[in-house]
């Protein structure tokens, strides 16, 4: 069976994990140096966000070099080192790698904006005259270029300019690229906005609907899933390299779609970790909504947090350490691959913003300008500004020992629960990881999934998983004869007594 469909993963935001040369940005170094720490912790693997060179209009997601390392972060000897040694305790690497998009810093683009007729021109998307898409950031999504006086295709910030699929050498180049960093061991790729892909040339102009676009032309065009098979027997073809995608829209049947034997492995279910209010007739409603839309062995990806969201201790749990630990239960015991985003395990929550200064995104920092154009007063901005922002979950590392972050930019906040839960909460996550790693639930299909007031529960193989979303105590009835492994709870033979917001594992006998 593939390896990673009973992994963990662990997503590491490369700026703000640690820092080992004091300019206050993590780097390769600082990662090596804390590989013990998630290895005591017990992930499977990492998910490294870019650390290619890059001017950081989107946070490195605006990509100048491929296959080389942003400074910042180290060389690539410090990366071949991270790698080894990441190897060494048995953790996989996959890495964040940006398909739909350049830098227009990057010599590509920088040559493609030459002259019209230049080798580079069709490497992305040019015309005389736009239509009417929307950069997914807001604004248009065309940008006029003074040297050749046409204007350029970007469905992000005007900095990423997008990538033209439908030229082979395009593809050629990225497959480039793929093998380049296969060649350096790494297990796999998360591709970012992988449905957004350029691969038709005409540009029909979206509906736009009570004044809002519709992203229908400039989304899951014609040829992607080709495309999508193409990069999957390319990185498959001397190894098992792991694929999960970006897609960009909330609706399980499109999110699996992308996913197959042939295709992506998995694709992020955002329907599910951007979620804004969980109780159990929610999350019930989603696990099966989930299991619906997948079918031939598909496997859905299970998280609460990422850098491009709030941290779900704060925006879901409210900073109580019951709801939080009830969350991340179910994240890890649940079907699906888990992505546990830095800092969930001491149960970091957002950081907080008085000023636009402050931020460094550039979707928080567009909103805050945007809101002033239309007229509104500049407190009002910051708060727009504030729940667009996505450094609200980028800050730095805080670690149990205390070895925290190094003194960076002013932007830069610590932010943690008091270091009692936190430590509670870190104690509770290497808990449940070993107990993952110590039995085969996790390669299981569910053979039930009920839901009765605010108590679910599932079962996966031997073991029966009830999650408590209520604030009193409840009852559960056993049909069976079983054994708490896992978590707090009063049990006999015949009945199980919970407490508030509390999960609990049973091995169910015979």
């Amino acid at each position: 069976m593939e390896f990673w469909r009973g992994s963990v993963f662990y997503e590491i935001y490369m700026k703000s994990f640690q820092d080992s040369n004091g300019d206050g940005l993590g780097d390769f170094k600082g990662l090596t140096n804390r590989l013990d720490y998630l290895a005591e912790l017990g992930i499977d693997g990492i998910w490294l966000t870019p650390f290619y060179p890059s001017p950081q209009v989107d946070n490195g997601y605006d990509v100048s070099d491929y296959c080389e390392i942003n400074p910042d972060y180290g060389n690539m000897a410090d990366f071949r080192e991270f790698m080894r040694e990441a190897a060494k305790r048995d953790i996989k690497v996959i890495i964040d790698l940006v398909l739909n998009h350049s830098s227009t810093e990057h010599a590509w683009f920088r040559e493609s904006r030459r002259s019209k007729t230049n080798s580079k021109r069709d490497y992305y998307i040019w015309r005389e005259k736009p239509n009417n898409w929307e950069s997914f950031f807001g604004g248009t999504a065309w940008e006029f270029d003074e040297e050749t006086k046409e204007y350029y295709y970007h469905s992000f910030a005007k900095e990423q300019a997008d990538l033209n699929w439908a030229n082979p050498l395009v593809q050629k180049e990225m497959e480039n690229v793929l093998a380049f960093w296969l060649n350096e061991g790494v297990a796999g790729f998360r591709l970012d906005v992988i449905n957004n892909l350029t691969l038709v040339l005409e540009f029909p102009d979206n509906p736009v609907e009570n004044g809002e676009m519709k992203h229908l032309y400039d989304r899951n065009q014609s040829g992607l899933k080709d495309v999508l098979e193409q990069i999957s027997r390319f990185c498959k073809k001397d190894q098992d390299a792991f694929l999960v995608g970006e897609i960009s829209s909330d609706d399980l049947t499109e999110i699996a779609s992308y996913s197959s034997k042939k295709m992506l492995d998995v694709t992020f279910n955002f329907n599910f970790g951007s979620v804004e209010k969980v109780d159990a007739a929610s999350i019930f409603s989603t696990l099966n909504a989930m299991e619906m839309a997948l079918s031939d062995g598909q496997w859905p990806t299970l998280f609460f947090g990422s850098h491009d969201m709030s941290r779900f201790t704060t925006r879901l749990a409210d900073g109580d350490l019951l709801k939080t630990k009830l969350l991340a239960f179910l994240m890890l015991t649940a079907k699906g691959v888990p992505f546990i985003y830095y800092g969930e395990e001491m149960g970091m929550p957002d950081l907080t913003f008085t000023s636009v200064e402050e931020m460094r995104d550039i979707q928080g920092i567009s909103a805050y300008y945007q809101a002033l154009e239309g007229d509104l007063n500049p407190e009002c901005a910051l708060e727009i500004a504030i729940q667009k922002t996505r450094d609200k979950a980028r800050g730095p590392m805080v670690f149990p020992d205390k070895k925290a972050f190094s003194d960076g930019e002013p932007w830069i906040k610590s932010a943690s629960l008091p270091e009692k839960e936190a430590r509670s909460m870190w104690t509770f996550y290497q808990a449940l990881l070993a107990f993952r790693k110590t039995t085969d639930f996790k390669k299981e299909e569910y053979t039930s999934l009920k839901l009765a007031g605010e108590l679910l529960s599932y079962r996966r193989g031997e073991f029966l998983f009830l999650l408590h979303f209520g604030e009193g105590f409840v009852d559960f009835s056993l049909e069976e004869k079983a054994t708490l492994v896992f978590g707090e709870a009063n049990i006999s033979e015949t009945k199980i007594k919970m407490g508030p917001y509390a999960g609990i594992a049973l091995r169910v006998e015979g």
